[in-house]
């Protein structure tokens, strides 16, 4: 989902046939069992012309008399989020502003559409209506809408994995059970990070926050609830989808956040971007990339360094905290610490980044 994958040839993957087969069979036994498709809606963003609206169709079970059912879901342990059914080529009626459009579901059931307003919308936060249609009882949710327009100049685009919270990436075995196993409640803040994303939103309250992740949709509402239990500023989620593509087994974890990137900082040209990340995985290198393109459109990178312990359980070999040689040629202010608190110090040093109160 998205990041829009261009493939070369109209035959799909063998791994997406199979994928489409094993959903079709699991979807005519579960509607057999009284199961109804249900929309599970993601945060978008827009101009106050022009909208991105996020969600996908699953099926579920007969509506629960819970009155939080996001809630329940975001409390689950990990692996019990990845049993979802999809819903493809379903028709949802959507509604944003005084715009209104029928969508059609992808082929894992996910809705990713840019639309007009209409009406210009007011920058903060709207929703969108999404009604699924062709159902006798029709599944009706809200999308969320984070709106910037022309007068917001700084924004945060953030990874998740390491940087706002500890997850282990680097190491396959133990991320494997803290995604899969480990209860989501459980999932600790990176130490002084969640005060420094307050500190940049206190100094810049218009200011949109992006937190972008190769972690699957799947885990949507696992986030929503870290981000909130520690305060991290509202914003939208940029998530990739899990399992085969059109093209190939896996999606590519850096050219989604590639394509995420490239993709803000088109739909907003007046932003300058504060980037973070980790030098776990391939943040530095990816924003590297991002200033190449478009050096005017970032403000600054702040990168949490991780210890050579875990630099060498990532595949990396130590280098003592040596900043990262991608960044360094880069014209920009790039900082580096060990957790949030030393970013913090040192992004106070940057004009217009983040003044400390004295």
């Amino acid at each position: 989902m998205a990041t829009p994958t261009p493939h070369p040839s109209q035959r799909p993957h063998l791994a997406a046939v199979v994928e489409d087969h094993f959903y079709a069979a699991a979807g005519r036994v579960l509607r057999r069992a009284g199961w109804h498709p249900r929309l599970e809606t993601y945060s978008g963003y827009g101009t106050p012309d022009q909208v991105r609206v996020l969600a996908r169709v699953l099926l579920s079970r007969p509506r629960p008399a819970a009155p939080d059912l996001e809630a329940l879901r975001a409390g689950r342990r990990g692996f019990r989020h990845f049993l979802t059914v999809p819903v493809p080529h379903c028709r949802v009626r959507l509604q944003v502003g005084g715009h209104v459009s029928v969508v059609t579901s992808d082929r894992a059931g996910y809705i990713d559409v840019e639309l007009p307003t209409d009406a210009p919308l007011s920058a903060g936060w709207h929703s969108a209506n999404l009604t699924v249609l062709d159902e006798a009882d029709p599944w009706e949710a809200e999308a969320l809408i984070r709106v910037l327009d022309e007068r917001t100049e700084f924004g945060v685009i953030s990874d998740m994995d390491d940087t706002t919270m500890v997850t282990a990436v680097p190491r396959p075995l133990l991320a494997a059970w803290n995604t899969f196993v480990r209860h989501s409640s459980a999932r600790r803040a990176v130490p002084g990070m969640p005060e420094l994303y307050r500190a940049l939103q206190q100094a810049h309250p218009d200011a949109g926050f992006f937190y972008l992740s190769t972690g699957a949709w799947n885990t949507a509402n696992t986030l929503r609830a870290f981000l909130s239990r520690h305060s991290y500023p509202r914003g939208p989620l940029l998530l990739t989808d899990w399992g085969p593509t059109l093209t190939g087994w896996f999606r590519s974890g850096p050219a989604h956040k590639e394509a995420s990137l490239e993709h803000l900082m088109s739909w907003f040209p007046h932003v300058r971007w504060l980037l973070i990340g980790d030098d776990g995985q391939h943040d530095p290198q990816i924003y590297a990339k991002a200033v190449d393109r478009r050096p005017d459109r970032v403000r600054a990178v702040a990168i949490r360094q991780l210890t050579g312990g875990q630099q060498v359980l990532a595949g990396n070999l130590p280098d003592g905290g040596t900043p990262d040689a991608d960044l360094e040629v880069r014209p920009v202010p790039t900082v580096y610490g060990r957790d949030g608190g030393e970013l913090t110090r040192q992004l106070a040093a940057i004009p217009g980044v983040l003044e400390l109160r004295r």
